[in-house]
């Protein structure tokens, strides 16, 4: 009885010792903020976002890991634009490095793009 205890102790160890640890999104930077990597993530953003037109600035995620795009105004062809402040709440991404990809994160959904012509290091 006491072997056969000693034996799944033993058994339970190993193999708590060859499962891989569980490894954290680690937040990143990007490192080629050209053309084609502002376009695959505003492309991106654009999908997160149900089809909304997205623009960054040159620099986004370059100093930041996180950024927040806030809803536009309401506008139509009948009437100006709404007057006053838009209350909704802005929309945070992070962009991590996830194993050798860099991956963009929509923090309310938790859904994941990952950027294929992007490079990032951590931040």
């Amino acid at each position: 009885m006491a072997r056969m205890r000693l034996f799944l102790v033993l058994l339970a160890l190993l193999v708590a010792c060859s499962t891989p640890a569980i490894q954290a999104d680690i937040p990143a930077l990007l490192t080629n903020p050209g053309e084609d990597t502002r376009l695959e993530i505003e492309q991106s953003l654009s999908a997160a976002l149900d089809g909304a037109k997205i623009t960054i600035a040159a620099d986004a995620l370059t100093l930041s890991s996180v950024l927040m795009i806030e809803h536009g105004m309401s506008r139509s062809i009948d009437r100006a634009p709404e007057l006053g402040r838009n209350l909704g709440r802005p929309e945070h991404f992070q962009l991590v490095i996830d194993g050798p990809q860099c991956v963009l994160v929509h923090q309310r959904t938790g859904l994941h793009w990952i950027l294929k012509k992007s490079a990032c290091v951590a931040e």
